[in-house]
């Protein structure tokens, strides 16, 4: 049995509803024959976004949106993709899959989209290929209410009061696709970037920094110091990739036992990565005014067979979803720095939540986790400790349940659960310190660890009501099948 000890009492940090993020490049199918069909489509779409999507995205109540990349981020011009669409310029896709890029999908569209599904817009600027202009220009034509050329522009293609943007990427993986810089010029070039991001009227920007790859922690602790006052917050990437090479990364579908284990055990690295990093943002920043956002994350495999190797095109079983599951409550609990984070990606790209084809849609797995723990969304974090065994192959060692919980602003307690055994399940006995708790209901995802969702099946796996939640002593009693994630709410 394990045992989880919970003390509502002792408040803790906001869990910033921005953890529950997604993220949305111009890559394989994510965009294009994705989210956007265009206006003739039969598929149903208002504006040329799909119907069937942006309700999906509304039921989990997504509550930020990062775009247009990513890699293609950096080369990606914002003028080309304004106007009427038959003028808009056509580019290769050097990054992903060498296919056109029509820019029939920019900013007008990303942002219609958010205005459709309710969600914060988080913008990722051109610096490795860009100029400061371009990136200057770029803000005043979506946030200024005055007379320039650029709002002027904006009125003339449609959009006469400006939107409201609050996220603001300067760059991204400057160290890698994005340019291949040393921390200390990227820290200069933030700096100057920064500078000519300005605030329009009542729109006040969040000012994003590139950060480490993984462990580069000389990454962290260089642009902290020599940039961190000009900055709201830096970004973090890491990938769980269960194979030993990017040639040879692993199926999606086809998986050992022992590749089961490697997986968690890698994903469940995020925890030792968090608190290196988030030292080096401690020691830099006491006061803790810089968040963390981990921007991109989550699994990375082989293409599935037949699809083009550049479209990152993945299936989603239920090892993603304890991925998910155990990765989301890592970030409840470091929600005092860490503000925001973005699954990567939304649509048909790596651990994608929603996949599509032509016009049917599922809902993968690990949609229905993010569904799961939607009443952490700007809850507060409450303490918990968890007792529970290790289990695992040989040295892919991980503790069995995997645990956060949060109350409410009605005071009502939401406890998310995982046991990441793909063979045992667990009872497990929740305790509570000055609470005695009278009622209790859940709603649990659960499978065997290979399960997943197809065109044929869509609703092989998805949420039911939790049964045999027993309230005894003043104690909680749950079993959790293997390869499974609940919430429970308790009052």
């Amino acid at each position: 049995m394990s045992r989880i000890t919970i003390n509502p009492g002792e408040r803790k940090s906001t869990i910033s509803r921005n953890l529950y993020g997604n993220f949305s490049e111009h890559l394989g199918r994510c965009i294009y024959n994705g989210v956007f069909v265009g206006k003739d489509s039969p598929i149903p779409n208002v504006n040329g976004i799909r119907t069937d999507i942006v309700e999906a995205l509304k039921n989990i109540q997504l509550p930020v949106l990062r775009w247009p990349g990513g890699c293609f981020a950096d080369e990606y011009h914002w003028k080309d993709g304004i106007g009427p669409q038959e003028n808009r310029k056509r580019m290769v896709n050097t990054n992903w899959g060498g296919v056109v890029e029509d820019n029939s999908f920019g900013t007008h569209e990303f942002l219609e989209l958010c205005r459709q599904v309710g969600c914060e817009p988080y913008i990722n600027g051109n610096l490795g290929s860009g100029t400061v202009q371009e990136m200057s220009e770029w803000v005043e034509y979506m946030t200024f209410d005055g007379v320039s050329p650029m709002a002027e522009l904006r009125v003339k293609n449609g959009q006469e009061k400006p939107w409201k943007i609050r996220y603001f990427g300067i760059g991204n993986e400057n160290w890698g696709c994005g340019g291949h810089m040393r921390p200390e010029y990227y820290a200069d070039e933030f700096r100057r970037y920064g500078t000519y991001l300005h605030n329009y009227g009542d729109n006040k920007l969040y000012k994003i920094a590139c950060g480490p790859n993984v462990d580069d922690y000389n990454w962290t602790d260089t642009v902290m110091q020599l940039a961190g006052r000009y900055m709201d917050a830096i970004t973090l990437h890491y990938y769980t990739i269960p194979g030993s090479t990017w040639e040879h990364k692993g199926s999606a579908l086809n998986f050992s036992r022992e590749e089961y284990y490697v997986t968690l055990r890698k994903a469940l690295r995020m925890q030792e990565l968090l608190d290196r990093h988030i030292q080096i943002m401690d020691r830099r920043d006491p006061e803790k005014r810089v968040g963390l956002i981990v921007d991109e994350w989550g699994t990375w495999y082989d293409v599935e067979p037949g699809t083009n190797p550049g479209f990152l095109y993945q299936q989603n079983t239920m090892r993603d979803a304890m991925v998910a599951a155990a990765t989301l409550n890592i970030f409840n609990e470091h929600s005092d720095r860490v503000v925001m984070a973005n699954i990567a990606q939304m649509v048909n790209v790596l651990q994608a939540i929603i996949l599509t084809e032509g016009e049917k849609m599922i809902k993968t797995p690990t949609y229905h986790v993010f569904d799961l723990y939607k009443h952490h969304h700007d809850a507060t974090l409450v303490y918990s400790y968890t007792e529970t065994q290790q289990i695992g192959l040989g040295d892919d060692q991980i503790p069995q349940i995997s645990t956060s919980v949060s109350v409410d602003e009605n005071g009502v307690l939401h406890a998310t659960l995982a046991n990441l055994s793909d063979e045992k399940a667990e009872e497990v006995e929740l305790t509570f310190v000055n609470f005695v708790p009278t009622e209790a209901s859940g709603r649990i995802l659960s499978g065997n660890s290979g399960d997943h969702n197809d065109f044929e099946h869509p609703d092989a796996v998805t949420i039911q009501d939790m049964k045999g939640i027993r309230v005894e002593d003043g104690k909680l009693f749950v079993t959790m099948p293997a390869c499974s994630a609940a919430e429970l709410t308790i009052q």
